[in-house]
């Protein structure tokens, strides 16, 4: 496509190239649709891509989005793709220092395994009885919840009567979730553990009664309808590669380099002016599909952009020539960082970084998370670096919201990816600077990016990797049938600014798609 070829009229533009605009592209493609994706990028993928980002190193990283959890298998099987994940037997492990004896919590490689950890970390069994009532709770409301994500969006009691479990529900939906973890863990390591999958992304306290909180947490533990975070195989950008390929093989145009700069619509057809390099040009639908944060939706229809949209984290790649040492002995590293490595996230420690942030002030002890894709997927590295040893980090930092970056971002990216290595360092016999490879350059493999520079590569307002704050999986008087509806009747959001969207999924893009199909069978 070019802005000199005459006007083009299709069944549905997509705005944005991601995995959400692909699912969506591919479904109404494959339904005899014509569809025309617009990506500003010179390629697809969004954030869910995968990239070398160090010269001459062949490593190909998935360099934003990087674990897989709430894609239904539904997606998969409906478009034919060749994607699979791939489970990791280790779920975590927390390094922490008691008396005097570095020590640490693993989660995996079997009950009987994961029960002596709880039992030699807290001198008894109630924690681990309480973790294994806390998550039967959580991972029965998963196998009721994650089904309805495809689905037309439930009421709020229909959601309700689906759970079918009052407590859980309170727990959930109603109360701040620290409140269930205070009542029912004691150890404050243990505490913490449970509360990160509430601050993914997320600037919120335990307590924090708008129970943004307690969405987050929600979303990370309905994933799959078990809540295991797994490794996509190939990186993702395997993903997005294969998504793009379905769709373009239903007959879907992606137009790369091609950034949508206005929506017109009177309801009933709508026209998509792009910019190119070589200039501007118009496109005409039936219906738009906007895989854009609503804020950036708002700014392309002309409405008052509303919501929060602030971004609160640090993302951290990294290449090793060979795993650290860790100080807990007691632990293989290959096992520690096979799951996720927590880093300062006892429950103080995550309260007392939150309260630093929110004043305005870098937490003194970041909290952060890692794992290494390559001990569960090794293909992502090039068959010499898999020969040699070489093994890959992935580090997500908590607590950082953008507004910290706003008078330097350069500066205090560096001020705080240098605190949050030092947490890192104290649980190791070693530094991890030892154990960095060199790109063709000399220059140490590892790089950073905050919520400002999410903001500025990916278009992420505020750097928010859910478009806003993520919403409830139930209807309420904002939303339309499928989550995806906005104010205009022929404008539909497919990203994860829509209701159940956030993390990589697909479930947007499905459920714009089946809207539109419904429209048109109306």
């Amino acid at each position: 496509m070019s802005p000199h070829e005459p006007h083009h009229t299709y069944d549905a533009v997509i705005v944005g190239g991601g995995h959400n605009g692909l699912v969506a592209a591919a479904y109404l493609a494959r339904a005899g649709r014509s569809v025309l994706v617009l990506e500003r990028l010179d390629h697809t993928g969004g954030a869910a891509v995968s990239t070398r980002p160090f010269a001459g190193v062949d490593a190909r990283l998935s360099r934003y989005s990087y674990l897989v959890s709430l894609l239904p298998e539904k997606i998969v099987r409906d478009l034919g793709l060749r994607f699979r994940v791939q489970g990791r037997t280790i779920s975590s492990y927390t390094p922490v220092e008691r008396d005097g004896r570095a020590t640490g919590l693993l989660v995996g490689g079997g009950e009987e395994r994961t029960r002596d950890a709880f039992a030699r970390l807290t001198g008894g069994e109630c924690e681990y009885a309480a973790w294994r009532r806390f998550y039967g709770m959580t991972g029965e409301v998963a196998r009721r919840v994650f089904p309805t994500l495809t689905e037309p969006l439930p009421s709020r009691d229909e959601l309700r009567r689906r759970v079918d479990d009052d407590e859980a529900w309170r727990v959930l939906f109603e109360e701040p979730i620290g409140v269930a973890v205070e009542e029912r863990f004691a150890d404050d390591l243990v505490r913490g553990v449970v509360l990160t999958d509430a601050l993914i992304g997320t600037f919120a306290d335990a307590h924090d009664p708008s129970l943004k909180q307690n969405r987050c947490f929600l979303y990370h533990v309905i994933g799959g309808g078990t809540g295991a975070w797994d490794v996509p195989v190939g990186g993702m950008g395997a993903l997005t590669d294969a998504l793009a390929a379905a769709a373009r093989d239903a007959g879907a145009v992606i137009a790369t380099g091609h950034e949508a700069v206005h929506i017109a619509t009177d309801g009933r057809t709508a026209e998509v002016t792009y910019r190119t390099a070589d200039g501007e040009g118009v496109a005409s639908a039936r219906h738009v599909l906007v895989n854009a944060a609503p804020r950036e939706l708002a700014l392309l229809t002309g409405d008052t952009p509303t919501g929060s949209v602030e971004g609160a984290q640090l993302k951290v790649n990294m290449l090793l020539t060979r795993l650290p040492r860790l100080r807990d002995t007691a632990v293989d590293p290959r096992e520690a960082f096979a799951g996720t490595f927590h880093i300062a996230e006892g429950y103080r420690q995550l309260a007392a970084a939150h309260t630093q942030a929110a004043a305005g002030e870098l937490p003194t002890a970041p909290p952060s998370e890692i794992y290494c894709h390559s001990l569960t997927d090794p293909s992502i590295l090039g068959p010499d670096l898999v020969e040699r040893g070489y093994q890959t980090l992935t580090l997500f930092g908590l607590h950082t919201p953008a507004r910290l970056f706003e008078r330097d971002n350069d500066a205090v990216r560096e001020e705080l990816l240098k605190a949050t290595l030092a947490q890192l360092d104290a649980h190791l016999a070693e530094p991890l600077a030892d154990c960095l490879a060199l790109d063709a350059d000399g220059r140490p493999c590892i790089e950073a990016r905050t919520p400002l520079d999410l903001e500025r590569d990916l278009g992420l307002p505020g750097g928010n990797i859910f478009h806003r704050d993520l919403s409830w999986p139930y209807a309420d008087e904002s939303t339309g049938r499928w989550g995806v509806e906005t104010a205009h009747a022929n404008i539909l959001l497919c990203g994860a600014g829509a209701v159940r969207g956030g993390g990589v999924s697909g479930v947007p893009g499905h459920n714009a798609a089946m809207a539109v199909l419904e429209a048109g069978q109306a």
